[in-house]
């Protein structure tokens, strides 16, 4: 998916860091996102018969971690791609 979007003149990052930052302590232990396209849309992939909600939650810290608007949870183990794509905005952005 990153060659793709890639091809298409887009920039992709893929595995991203994402630092959890508590109380002034940086925590190592923090959060990866797999792609981050043009420095503001996350995408998060998925392969599997049932989506965990937890994976909704995941998406929803991210966008708010990073301050970003768009983040989309993709699945690709189902028949038709368009039902696997799920859309997510984070309402409480900061500028």
């Amino acid at each position: 998916m990153a060659h793709e979007i890639t091809k298409a003149g887009l920039d992709v990052k893929r595995q991203v860091d994402i630092p959890i930052v508590y109380d002034g302590i940086e925590f190592s232990e923090g959060l990866r996102l797999d792609l981050l396209i043009e420095d503001s849309i996350i995408i998060e992939i998925k392969a599997v018969e049932q989506m965990n909600p937890v994976w909704e939650a995941q998406i929803i810290s991210q966008l708010k971690l990073l301050n970003k608007d768009l983040g989309f949870l993709i699945n690709f183990n189902v028949p038709l791609i368009k039902s696997g794509i799920r859309r997510f905005i984070n309402t409480k952005r900061v500028f």
